[in-house]
């Protein structure tokens, strides 16, 4: 397994079939070992573990997976790579590899890779979802922000990304990073960067560090939560427009359905100012502006 993570041999074997690295794929490699062992020793793969993981790669990763876990869910898109996967992978029963876009669209899992971790969960009993993966950059945001819209969530996440966007994940508010993304993951997990990863630890480099991160779903903090997706969409638009007061965002996502006497009225029911801007609210005081504005507004609104 390890000499299938080093840089040579990569070059070798994508020499021998002639393919090169796709940086439209964001293929990045990651090519040193005691970081691959980090990665999967954090994921904390047992026995009773469905793994999903995004960019199956030449399958080293995956193979380490499969030692460890019930059953590996491996979503590859480039063609080339699945093929070489595939004959990395063969033989282990506990491996459905799928050769795939892991999103059908920005906002949406593609369907054939939830059916096949559902169908990995009720194989067996007591069986736990787990996503881990080097994921490539270009779709580290959207699947973990999707996922958490599941029924049924990965219960952890494992994965390396842009050191830019898990600076966003665990941002505090008041800072240049914190985002929609911030409060989103905050209100439903406990996040942790694990360690941060310069371009040398990849073939080929990136242009960018890049980060080990940790993220628990919290049970607690979603059921708190009185519509997930409602949630989900409503922080979307209070973070909009950056710079616009908060009393403005509130204004123009529920135009036409609430005027600005309500608007003004959860404002000082919650304490907060006619200025302030969403960046300045505590993950939980968006729990509490979300219920109160959805007590004042008819069953399944749309976010405008």
């Amino acid at each position: 397994m390890n000499q299938r993570q080093t840089a040579s041999f990569l070059k070798r074997k994508l020499h021998e079939i002639g393919v090169s690295p796709s940086s439209r794929h964001g293929q990045n490699f990651l090519i040193d070992l005691n970081l691959v062992e980090l990665l999967a020793r954090t994921a904390a793969i047992g026995p009773d573990d469905v793994v999903l993981e995004v960019g199956t790669g030449t399958g080293s990763l995956t193979c380490m997976f499969a030692d460890q876990a019930a059953a590996v869910v491996t979503v590859e898109i480039d063609a080339n790579l699945h093929a070489l996967a595939s004959e990395v992978l063969v033989g282990r029963d506990n491996v459905v590899m799928l050769h795939q876009d892991a999103l059908k669209n920005k906002n949406q899992i593609h369907a054939n890779v939830l059916t096949a971790v559902a169908d990995a969960l009720a194989a067996g009993t007591d069986r736990k979802f787990k996503l881990a993966a080097n994921l490539p950059y270009s779709i580290a945001t959207p699947l973990i922000s999707n996922l958490l819209l599941e029924a049924t969530a990965p219960i952890s996440m494992t994965v390396t990304i842009q050191k830019e966007l898990a600076d966003r994940i665990v941002a505090k508010p008041r800072t240049k990073d914190y985002s929609a993304l911030s409060v989103w993951v905050q209100n439903t997990c406990r996040a942790e960067i694990v360690r941060i990863m310069p371009p040398t630890v990849f073939w080929p480099r990136p242009k960018v560090d890049s980060a080990i991160i940790h993220i628990n779903v919290d049970e607690e903090k979603r059921s708190a939560l009185r519509d997930l997706k409602f949630f989900h969409e409503f922080v979307r638009a209070m973070f909009f427009h950056r710079r616009k007061f908060l009393r403005s965002e509130l204004l123009s996502a529920f135009k036409k359905t609430l005027d600005k006497p309500q608007v003004d009225s959860i404002m000082e029911e919650m304490q907060i100012s006619m200025k302030a801007r969403a960046e300045e609210l505590e993950p939980h005081q968006f729990v509490e502006l979300c219920h109160a504005v959805l007590d004042r507004i008819p069953e399944n609104f749309k976010i405008l």
